[in-house]
């Protein structure tokens, strides 16, 4: 038997680290059974942190080399699944924002349309844009928490994210965009701030906290219009 090295360890301590979602998940789930969507929020707000940074541990603990047999790629996407699409899609029908046979047939929508996007060999572009609707569902669901929207625009803007999915165009990272960094990271951080503060008030969420939150979808959003209309597909 093969010794146990030190940074064997630290390298399955990140792959743990990162399935450390999927128990964020869980606990989300249950806080969305229970009505207590502030915490559910925060739950999932802990595997979106968990997921931001994992990546950086597993480079820095030399992963793919250590444990090659294991797929950090693979976790991460299962997680991500939980998090950003099943749970969100709970909490939507749970909350009664999606009501009825079309409430179940949006969250179907939801849940299929994601896989999609999960298989997709060819969802990142080499910018590391998404290409299609990313499924950030955990993003969305938390928008409409914070706003609570007429039905017929909830419904509306559902359809069509889970269209957009199948359209080809380059979703910015907000993390990884060159041009207009300085501004797009600044603009990050306030929805941070905002996003923190509407779960600490709950929901309905403050106004400023709406404004800020908006603000910076609009801001996010215009970055990837401009580029589609522009043609630049590689800053």
């Amino acid at each position: 038997m093969l010794p146990l090295r030190l940074s064997d360890i630290a390298a399955a301590s990140v792959h743990l680290f990162t399935a450390l979602g999927a128990v964020c998940g869980l606990f989300a789930a249950l806080a969305a059974f229970d009505g207590a969507w502030e915490r559910m929020f925060i739950w999932l707000g802990v595997a979106l942190v968990i997921d931001g940074i994992d990546g950086t541990f597993a480079r820095m603990a030399h992963v793919e080399e250590r444990l090659p047999r294991f797929s950090g790629e693979r976790l991460d996407l299962v997680v991500d699944y939980v998090t950003y699409v099943f749970v969100p899609a709970l909490a939507l029908l749970r909350a009664g924002f999606l009501t009825g046979t079309w409430g179940l047939v949006i969250a179907a929508l939801i849940l299929l349309s994601s896989l999609y996007h999960f298989s997709d060999l060819a969802s990142k572009g080499e910018d590391y844009s998404f290409i299609g609707f990313p499924a950030i569902w955990n993003v969305v669901a938390f928008y409409v928490f914070v706003l609570s929207p007429p039905a017929w625009l909830t419904y509306t803007i559902l359809l069509a994210l889970v269209v957009l999915t199948f359209v080809p165009m380059p979703w910015v990272h907000p993390m990884r965009v060159k041009r207009l960094r300085t501004l797009t990271l600044a603009v990050t951080a306030a929805w941070a701030i905002a996003a923190i503060a509407a779960v600490w008030s709950g929901f309905p969420a403050p106004v400023w906290t709406q404004v800020v939150l908006v603000a910076a979808a609009l801001y996010l959003c215009g970055l990837t219009v401009e580029r589609v209309l522009q043609g630049r597909w590689d800053d």
